[in-house]
């Protein structure tokens, strides 16, 4: 089978394949972390070898292909948890349970409240500045940063909630200052010479699950509600940027040693409030599996918009089946023209330091894989 088209190529993110971001710790950087836990290498020593690391994985990036390429987390414990950490007035916390996944439990950590939310400083500027001064002139250098809209989903957890109410009583103060740091630490990023950022949002992939809405509905949370203020705050924080700044956000349904959260739902419930948020210049959705229903949601993209389909999983390291994924092309094709279709995994290959059960040779392989057909289709 073979798709007919006009092709158009794209010189801006998200391009025709590509990549959510994280990739799998390799073996050095995983000892040099126990290392430094347990106070056998210091804070600089460490920093060398993640050094190393980023510097070898960007060199393997370009070697597959990929036109827009990332420090793969490697300086990160989880994909969302660390940029957290580094905004003023909050701190790591040890909580009783983890993250729950489909047969497992991810460690018990989360983002607390200290006092009011702001941003002075975050490391994470320097660490985009070290990747931009590798990447060269030849690829994209992109940095991913977890949501507003995922902050204050941790902020809103049950063991988050007492202390969360007891620094901001007012509910629009919250969010005014969340946006208001979001915005600092992404002109941050701008200034350091980032013009490409993605921002990973599960927060969607939990309000279109089917027994997440029912858990809502029973504890007195209106989910529609509560998904426009979650866009709302989203909106508020990528108002107003640079023009020359791409703006991106990825949604999947949990990725954690190779396990997904939750038990599915199609897009529908939310897809319309998801992708009328303004200033996104496209979307990476996942749909690796019947998990995440049928294309008809990507009717309510806006005509300037990409769709990056998260066809691939990250899960596994098997080929997906070539006439199998140019059918699902075919299929989204019915709600959103061929040139605004992207490719990629579902999500990354490491959403915490873990990383899903394949090789690093099966990884790129995959990269490989998408690539293969991405130029076959728009050659």
């Amino acid at each position: 089978m073979s798709i007919q088209t006009e092709p158009k190529q794209r010189t801006v993110t998200p391009f025709r394949y590509d990549v959510v971001g994280s990739f799998l710790r390799p073996s050095t950087l995983k000892e040099a972390r126990l290392q430094f836990h347990n106070g056998e290498i210091t804070a600089e020593q460490l920093k060398e070898v993640e050094n190393a690391e980023i510097v070898k994985l960007v060199q393997k990036q370009k070697e597959v292909g990929l036109q827009a390429v990332t420090d793969g987390e490697f300086r990160r414990s989880w994909w969302h948890l660390d940029f957290f950490w580094g905004l003023d007035g909050v701190e790591r916390a040890i909580i009783d349970q983890g993250y729950q996944f489909n047969g497992a439990e991810s460690r018990p950590e989360t983002a607390r409240l200290t006092g009011k939310i702001s941003y002075s400083n975050h490391p994470f500027v320097s660490h985009f500045a070290f990747l931009k001064g590798i990447a060269g002139e030849d690829v994209v250098a992109r940095q991913s940063i977890p949501a507003a809209a995922q902050f204050l989903f941790e902020l809103d957890r049950a063991e988050n909630k007492e202390s969360t109410q007891a620094i901001y009583p007012n509910r629009e103060e919250l969010l005014s200052d969340i946006a208001q740091a979001y915005q600092a630490a992404i002109l941050a990023f701008y200034e350091a010479g980032c013009r490409s950022i993605q921002i990973d949002d599960c927060t969607w992939g939990a309000l279109c699950d089917e027994q997440f809405m029912a858990l809502m509905e029973q504890i007195g949370v209106n989910v529609a509600e509560y998904a426009n203020e979650l866009a709302k705050l989203n909106e508020a924080v990528v108002s107003g940027l640079p023009e020359d700044l791409v703006v991106t956000t990825h949604v999947c349904r949990g990725n954690y040693v190779s396990t997904f959260a939750g038990v599915g739902g199609g897009y529908e419930p939310i897809a319309q409030t998801l992708l009328s948020i303004d200033n996104y210049s496209g979307f990476y959705l996942e749909f690796d599996t019947e998990r995440a229903g049928d294309f008809k949601p990507l009717r309510f993209l806006k005509d300037n918009q990409q769709v990056v389909l998260g066809l691939f999983s990250s899960k596994f390291g098997e080929l997906e089946n070539k006439e199998d994924i140019l059918k699902r092309i075919e299929e989204a094709k019915q709600y959103v023209d061929l040139n605004r279709i992207c490719l990629s995994p579902q999500c990354g290959f490491a959403s915490t330091e873990e990383g899903n059960h394949l090789t690093e040779e099966q990884q790129w392989r995959k990269l490989a894989f998408i690539k293969e057909i991405a130029e076959e289709i728009w050659n």
